[in-house]
């Protein structure tokens, strides 16, 4: 009897962020196949008789081909094993889930796919940053930056006031990543973040301008790249930290915590009075 193939998101890193579901089934698997950013503390609540398996990618290292992850999960699965497949954030966003569902189907394998919270969503809810707003962005992109070279047109056509573009995997060619985004339509003065280790103990966040994008820190990865004017409403604790910034940094705090504030100031000016 054959067993079968659950797709799982393991979230963006915080325990806590799994679901009941994905728990459930980490606890009764017979494999787990996970990738290599899938955070420790998650592993650690795995069985110690489930047989564990790293099979990630990571800053352009693989420890083994899709193709022998594809063979991994039909070979188990045709041996009755119930297979957990865990991968972080959300297995349908720049997971290649896509590609072992092929697999699986073509060997007539049972599967079936169990949402996490995506690494963009998990981020910007840990920075306090609204990736859509209603007088700021209507327009939400995600984006892997390793492709960024193949993107360009797509940059181009979500450049704007009303977009919010989120970059994946951006890597640390930050200057790269600031000349393509200027060539594609977007303000110098557009407000960025750099997210990395999101939802965990280190996470740390950058703030600063797609100008001033070649002059930040290289975080730790996992990290993600969001873009656009909502980024100003970042939680008001990254500004108290001000002091310890650059000083171009500070400058762009200062302006943020203004800009945020007028922009609160028109919100309220448009609210209908209570009855």
């Amino acid at each position: 009897m054959k067993g079968k193939v659950y797709l799982v998101g393991a979230g963006p890193g915080d325990p806590e962020l799994l679901t009941v579901k994905a728990l459930r089934l980490l606890r009764t698997a017979d494999v787990v196949l996970h990738d290599d950013l899938v955070a420790p503390e998650i592993l650690e609540l795995i069985p110690p008789d489930v047989q564990i398996q790293n099979v990630g990618k990571r800053c352009g290292s693989k420890t083994m081909r899709q193709e022998e992850i594809n063979f991994l999960l039909v070979t188990h699965a045709t041996a009755g094993s119930q297979v957990v497949r865990l991968k972080s954030g959300d297995p349908l966003i720049f997971g290649r889930a896509g590609e072992e569902i092929e697999a699986l189907r073509r060997s007539n394998i049972e599967y079936e796919i169990v949402p996490g919270v995506t690494s963009a969503f998990g981020a910007a809810a840990a920075a306090g940053i609204p990736l859509t707003h209603r007088r700021s962005s209507s327009t939400l992109v995600l984006t892997a930056g390793h492709r960024a070279s193949e993107n360009d047109a797509n940059w181009n056509r979500v450049a704007g006031d009303e977009s919010t573009l989120v970059v994946y995997m951006p890597g640390q060619e930050y200057a790269e990543i600031s000349s393509r985004l200027k060539s594609s339509g977007w303000a110098g003065e557009t407000p960025c973040a750099i997210i990395s280790r999101a939802t965990t103990p280190h996470q740390r966040v950058h703030l600063t301008t797609i100008s001033e994008l070649d002059r930040a820190p290289k975080f730790a990865s996992p990290t993600l790249l969001v873009v656009g004017e909502v980024v100003k409403f970042a939680d008001r604790g990254l500004v108290e930290e001000a002091g310890n910034l650059p000083e171009f940094e500070q400058g762009f705090v200062a302006a943020l915590a203004h800009r945020a504030g007028l922009v609160s100031e028109s919100l309220h000016a448009d609210e209908e009075p209570l009855a």
